[in-house]
């Protein structure tokens, strides 16, 4: 069975790259364009992995990424924020939320999936 990937971005072309690529890596995946829509789908979808930027309509990243780390239901599931906020600050509240991993967009399409295939453990 695939590893699951939840993409959670408002923007578009994003999702729409991220999607081409994770399912031409052989992921099944799901996205949501907003916080609110991106915790349904992480009870509904139960990925492995969500991608996960900062700035989206309702709730952002950063509680989203907390609402998952307070769910023991969802502790195993690897959070990768990826977005356009890169200061330090921004960085640091991401990992101290737990996050995983942080990148910065724009980002290298070949990195972003070693490491996602680092994370899931393959």
């Amino acid at each position: 069975m695939p590893k699951r990937i939840l993409i959670a971005d408002d923007e578009p072309n994003i999702v729409i790259s991220l999607e081409f690529l994770m399912q031409h890596a052989g992921y099944e995946v799901q996205s949501a364009a907003d916080g609110d829509e991106a915790l349904r789908e992480l009870d509904r979808f139960r990925p492995d992995l969500i991608l996960l930027d900062i700035m989206l309509p309702l709730r952002d990243g950063f509680e989203v990424c907390q609402r998952i780390r307070d769910d023991p239901a969802l502790k195993d599931v690897k959070v990768v924020m990826l977005t356009a906020k890169g200061r330090e600050v921004e960085v640091a509240k991401g990992l101290a939320l737990g996050a995983d991993l942080y990148i910065t967009k724009p980002f290298a399409t070949r990195e972003l999936l070693a490491s996602v295939r680092r994370l899931l453990g393959e």
